[in-house]
């Protein structure tokens, strides 16, 4: 939608420019008479523009009579009208109304001149300029009912930055960002669906977070992560204040998210057997959601791996599915960024270089503190057979170089006198 063009090519003095618009008005059905009624207001003392530019918006709905390839250029010419005009906050919803229903003499390109057009108010209006919201609400709305949504995807990227310099308010962008997550859910592209959704609830206070249309965006938020393929994270959804207000309204929806959050494949199939049939009545797609418990069972059982391997018989196990099956898992899991390592085939066991902790609490902090403590005591352990070097030169009245070499994780001395 935003483009460099900030500026409208007509020619002519101003009043030159409003009667030919108020001509071309008159040639449409419904606006007889308002040549006369401009010319008029040109003869009369008290000459007012905006007066004049008022007729001309109050008649401008006869530009959705025109033929196609005269849409465009006619519409250039009330914007370039209106655009300075010091009523151009009062004009402006009737011309954003007139551009929802797109001409009804292009049935094919009718929703794409609309478009056009509002895309050239968004443009020509300052980018701080608030009115610049409505306009892009407009879009949204024609976007939306007419399957546009290609048009407005490449814009999504500065919605926050727009937001900012319209100097929305709360209320404001949270209504836009449930719009556009309603566009983008309608679309098809769930990245964007959950992203916006995510982005209204976070706007949330936690005295609002107890309301009954907090709890709303929460349920859909809750769902849209879980359906997600890409979402294999949840400490930030699962911290959201309504999100935890489900825990008291919707006590079956958050403990399934809690599965997700920290929980593994045999909590998913406890919890499906103590609520049966509620996955698939609540719009959970079980398919995706069993490939993601497994894929975040897998990462668990690696960051939980005490020696850093993994036998392929332990996969298997927990995961539920043959072992012709578990390097397909890990190679998934690998790709999905939850781990890193590679695959022994002769010793049957993945070899863990790297893993990703699902949620961080006491726990896994525990782990953490245990890991630095082995640490700890391995350089105690290296530190000491140093010294013991060192001590053996010195007792040895010579100068040497001690040279320590861990080959395989045993240490090696060299001493050379």
């Amino acid at each position: 939608m935003e483009t460099p063009i900030n500026t409208l090519m007509v020619e002519g003095s101003i009043d030159d420019q409003v009667l030919e618009m108020a001509q071309y008005l008159e040639t449409r059905k419904g606006s007889q008479g308002l040549v006369a009624q401009i010319k008029s207001q040109f003869e009369g003392e008290a000459y007012d523009l905006d007066s004049c530019l008022r007729e001309i918006v109050n008649a401008s709905s006869a530009l959705s009579t025109a033929p196609e390839r005269e849409f465009i250029p006619a519409y250039n010419l009330l914007i370039h009208l209106v655009r300075s005009s010091t009523g151009l906050p009062e004009l402006l919803p009737t011309i954003l109304q007139n551009l929802s229903a797109p001409p009804s003499t292009s049935p094919i390109n009718g929703p794409a001149l609309s478009v056009h057009a509002l895309s050239t108010i968004f443009n020509v209006l300052p980018a701080n300029s608030p009115l610049r919201y409505p306009v892009f609400k407009a879009t949204l709305r024609v976007v939306a009912e007419h399957g546009m949504y290609d048009v407005l995807a490449p814009q999504l990227k500065n919605i926050e930055r727009w937001v900012e310099e319209w100097g929305s308010s709360i209320a404001e962008i949270r209504d836009l960002y449930l719009t556009i997550a309603d566009v983008a859910e309608k679309a098809g592209d769930a990245d964007q669906f959950y992203s916006f959704l995510f982005r209204t609830l976070q706007s949330y206070t936690p005295e609002e977070s107890t309301g009954e249309e907090a709890r709303t965006i929460a349920v859909r938020l809750l769902k849209a992560s879980i359906n997600l393929p890409s979402c294999l994270e949840f400490d930030d959804i699962i911290a959201l204040d309504a999100i935890q207000q489900l825990s008291n309204t919707d006590p079956e929806a958050f403990a399934l998210l809690e599965v997700f959050a920290g929980g593994d494949l045999e909590d998913y199939e406890e919890f499906n057997d103590e609520h049966d049939g509620w996955v698939d009545d609540n719009g959970i797609d079980h398919s995706i959601a069993f490939r993601k418990i497994r894929l975040l069972t897998l990462a668990s059982l690696a960051s939980s791996a005490s020696s850093r391997e993994l036998p392929y018989s332990v996969i298997a196990r927990r995961l539920h599915i043959p072992s012709e099956e578990v390097e397909l898992w890990v190679i998934d899991v690998i790709r999905a960024g939850l781990v890193e390592g590679k695959l022994s085939q002769l010793n049957q066991t993945f070899l863990i270089h790297r893993s990703t902790y699902r949620s961080f609490g006491k726990s896994e902090w525990e782990e953490v503190g245990v890991r630095l403590d082995n640490w700890k005591a391995s350089l105690r352990n290296i530190l000491e057979v140093v010294r013991g070097a060192r001590e053996q030169v010195v007792a040895q009245g010579g100068d040497s170089v001690v040279q320590t070499a861990i080959n395989g994780g045993g240490n090696a001395l060299q001493v050379e006198g």
